[in-house]
């Protein structure tokens, strides 16, 4: 009787390694896009244009990091009262303005009053040296206009109003679908954005990084067909530790590439760049580029 239990389960376990070697064999690494086409070998990625140096997600931090020399800027993606889409990573203007209340509460028109500048402080609120200088929230489209030629990463935040058609229809118009990759970290908003705008490089939603997460520490990454094109990731999630030279090589073999956040100490810079990262997003894009010997 041992014996045929023994046999069974034996032939148990081979049918499901049968089943994962085939699915293995039939999974497809993911589809290339002309948004990673001649990339530099390490992408400087400015999150919020370098908060880490200036007043985020203006008009002023992207154009500083533009002349810095970044490869990419990073921005978040709200829709006002009266429906205009306009960077800024908080559902509120409470902490990065002088004014208060949801942005999707607020008209464009009472969010361009607003100083975007006012508590910004390099010395933890003993200076305020932007304040006053006439720096505000920017809208999605001064961006497109101000910047054609750039790569940017664009998340799209949890907002009660989708966003996905008028924020395709707006990449479109500006002919930006080969210069835009789109994050997020809700699946639902995700998913909705990838059916209105196809043709757009996304990163991996929350779910869909968790998955290859787990799978590439049992060594099954190989399991995935992704739809995705980059794993935006970081240092630790929920106590485990995702940024490690064999995610990397795990994510490589999918064709993914990989671009952790939000990175700002320059050992760590080096040790991802060792690792062979294919971007890093930082506050202080100074300091990479520095690494980088590409500091103007």
């Amino acid at each position: 009787m041992k014996n045929k239990i023994l046999r069974i389960f034996g032939a148990g376990l081979a049918a499901i390694a049968l089943v994962l070697v085939v699915w293995m064999l039939l999974a497809k690494p993911a589809p290339e896009h002309p948004y990673y086409a001649n990339q530099p070998e390490l992408m400087v990625i400015a999150h919020q244009g370098g908060e880490g140096l200036w007043p985020s997600e203006t008009l002023f931090s992207f154009q500083n990091a533009a002349s810095l020399g970044v490869d990419v800027l990073e921005m978040d993606l709200h829709i006002t009262k009266d429906d205009v889409l306009v960077l800024i990573h908080d559902k509120t203007v409470d902490r990065t303005t002088d004014g208060s209340g949801n942005v999707e509460e607020l008209t464009l028109a009472e969010i361009k009053a607003l100083d975007a500048g006012y508590r910004w402080s390099p010395d933890d609120g003993a200076t305020f040296p932007f304040r006053g200088q006439g720096i505000t929230i920017p809208t999605l489209e001064e961006i497109f206009k101000a910047f054609p030629g750039y790569r940017m990463v664009i998340e799209i935040k949890k907002t009660e109003r989708s966003m996905a058609k008028p924020f395709c229809a707006l990449i479109r118009q500006y002919n930006l679908q080969n210069q835009i990759l789109i994050a997020s970290f809700h699946d639902e908003r995700m998913t909705e954005f990838r059916a209105e705008c196809p043709e757009i490089a996304t990163s991996a939603a929350r779910q869909e990084t968790t998955s290859f997460v787990l799978l590439s520490k049992v060594f099954m990454g190989g399991l995935v067909s992704p739809i995705y094109h980059s794993l935006q990731v970081p240092e630790k999630s929920s106590g485990i530790s995702v940024m490690t030279a064999a995610f990397i090589r795990a994510a490589h073999a999918r064709n993914l590439r990989v671009e952790p956040w939000t990175i700002d100490d320059p050992e760590q810079m080096r040790q991802y760049i060792a690792w062979g990262v294919d971007g890093i997003i930082t506050a202080r894009p100074d300091l990479l580029l520095e690494i980088l010997g590409r500091k103007k």
